[in-house]
């Protein structure tokens, strides 16, 4: 399937601390190109610009006391928007593949849901900073809570970032958030269990993704 011409499409990876989007979003990326024959761009949020990686610097290491949870929402939401602007739409319209390691669901489950400031403020933001886009596939990786906080203890040690280090039940809450997130749109999100070894799991995201693959020209 190499140097086949594809319509581009942008795929969001989400799901709390832990969840393993990381790895998935590399792993998923080595086999749209190798099998696939796919343009494929690996980015992240808040980051993937030069923009978006200045504000992620504040976001988890803030200054002084920290951000409000209202300064930290209309950070994200900056952060995306030139996100949006600069590389996912661009890399989407040259017939790219993107693969993010989260996007604006991110933000409903931690800043709307944990954080208390309620999904109509999060989704107004995103209509003015990034046009309302949402992915073409929003992949939810899940695993129970004791698995979480498991992999987030192994991760990070004592060098949680300011958001990484919140409490456990704020953790949580993100995780419920997500899963309310996703029942309420079943259209929108494909649920994949996150606890298996990372092949296991990586075979469960190019199920999750078959509809889009089977599109593809041959």
């Amino acid at each position: 399937m190499n140097g086949i011409t594809a319509t581009g499409k942008f795929i969001a990876l989400e799901g709390g601390e832990g969840t393993g989007k990381s790895t998935q979003g590399r792993m998923l990326a080595e086999t749209l190109r190798s099998t696939y024959g796919l343009d494929v761009t690996v980015t992240r949020e808040p980051g993937g610009t030069p923009g978006a990686e200045a504000i992620r610097a504040l976001l988890l290491d803030p200054p002084g006391e920290g951000w409000s949870p209202q300064a930290e929402a209309l950070l994200f939401a900056a952060a995306r928007a030139d996100h949006v602007d600069r590389l996912i739409r661009p890399r989407v319209a040259e017939g790219a593949w993107v693969i993010s390691d989260r996007f604006v669901d991110s933000s409903r489950a931690y800043q709307g849901g944990a954080g208390g400031l309620g999904d109509d403020a999060i989704t107004a933001l995103h209509k003015f900073g990034s046009h309302g886009m949402r992915p073409d596939c929003t992949i939810l990786l899940e695993v129970d809570d004791a698995v979480r906080r498991e992999r987030l203890a192994a991760r990070d040690g004592d060098n949680s970032d300011a958001i990484g280090g919140r409490s456990a039940e704020y953790h949580d809450a993100v995780a419920q958030s997500f899963r309310e997130l996703a029942k309420s749109d079943p259209a929108g999100f494909k649920f994949v269990d996150g606890t298996g070894s990372p092949d296991e799991v990586h075979r469960q995201m190019i199920l999750a993704l078959s509809v889009l693959l089977e599109e593809l020209p041959r």
